[in-house]
């Protein structure tokens, strides 16, 4: 994960929708590792994506308990540092046979696969039963960034 042919690249997750609530709600106690994880986007140490199919959800649940305008903002900030991974027949048609019992779910890991993605971070591993690519929680991810961090400052 992370490299191709011997050169690194930020390893590219899809970010579940309970992670940017959780920043956006200041939810805790996940704020702390999920904040993590898209300051890990912002800074380059992880290239995010985000389900193109979720920012509606956004909008309607960040609307309700923040206002139009800062939700807005927010969410104009996000895609300033995110990737949008794309919603479309094929990954609507791949959710629809997913063996994921969550439909929201089933589209996001649906996406990450059209996207080719390198897994996706949530804070329900559960609810993706699917294992084509890995699923890691927030505070796995971060261990697994840091370890590679790490890593390539001794190697380099």
């Amino acid at each position: 994960m992370g490299s191709i042919k011997g050169k690194i690249r930020s390893v590219r997750i899809l970010i579940d929708t309970n992670i940017i609530i959780d920043v956006a709600l200041i939810r805790e106690p996940f704020f702390a590792d999920s904040d993590r994880i898209l300051k890990f986007s912002e800074q380059g140490n992880l290239e995010g994506y985000i389900s193109g199919s979720t920012f509606s959800d956004f909008y309607y649940i960040l609307r309700k308990s923040r206002g139009k305008d800062w939700t807005l903002q927010f969410l104009q900030k996000l895609v300033s540092f995110c990737n949008i991974a794309t919603v479309d027949d094929r990954v609507i048609r791949q959710a629809l046979t997913s063996n994921i019992q969550d439909f929201e779910d089933a589209i996001q890991y649906s996406a990450a696969i059209a996207s080719e993605l390198d897994g996706v971070v949530t804070r329900n591993p559960k609810d993706f039963t699917d294992k084509t690519i890995p699923v890691f929680t927030p505070k796995k991810l971060i261990k697994t960034i840091e370890s590679e961090s790490n890593s390539s400052k001794v190697a380099g």
